[in-house]
């Protein structure tokens, strides 16, 4: 599985030294639930085998390796992720495991661009400046060919 290789490298969840902790951007009902998390070198939740939080992990923490800027409405994917040419060359293949990913993803941001503008801008803004963030182009598909015939 795609995402098994992230409870061995768990690079996401720690900052390397000499850099910045990291606050994790809550949702407005994440931050009722959790408080806040912030990494200074190791996420608090960070079991041996990857995230203690399970289903309540938070969005942010789901959404990576992604990152999705709400005003161009665009992905992007974090080069450090030993996953990203796998995951974008899955994108492809509708059953994937990345192809799960994005589709659970894109319905949580689009009920938050609805209900919570200002944290998938907060999100955004604190990706760029700690992440290496590389845009990720749609895979061209070819048209399908129509099978009606034209009429004149």
């Amino acid at each position: 599985m795609l995402f098994d290789h992230c409870a061995q490298c768990q690079r996401c969840c720690n900052v390397d030294a000499g850099y910045p902790s990291l606050d994790i951007t809550l949702t407005q009902q994440e931050e009722k639930r959790l408080g806040s998390i912030c990494i200074t070198t190791r996420c608090d939740h960070l079991g041996d085998k990857g995230c203690t939080l399970g289903d309540d992990k938070p969005f942010g923490c789901t959404l990576y390796p992604l990152s999705y800027n709400p005003k161009k409405q665009n992905f992007y994917f974090d080069a450090d992720c030993p996953l990203m040419d796998v995951y974008i060359d899955s994108l492809s293949d509708s059953k994937s495991e990345a192809s799960a990913h994005m589709a659970k993803v894109s319905r949580t941001l689009a009920k938050l661009e609805v209900t919570d503008l200002a944290y998938l801008q907060e999100n955004y803004a604190i990706d760029k400046t700690y992440f290496d963030l590389k845009k990720i182009k749609p895979k061209k598909t070819k048209p399908k060919k129509s099978t009606q015939k034209a009429t004149l």
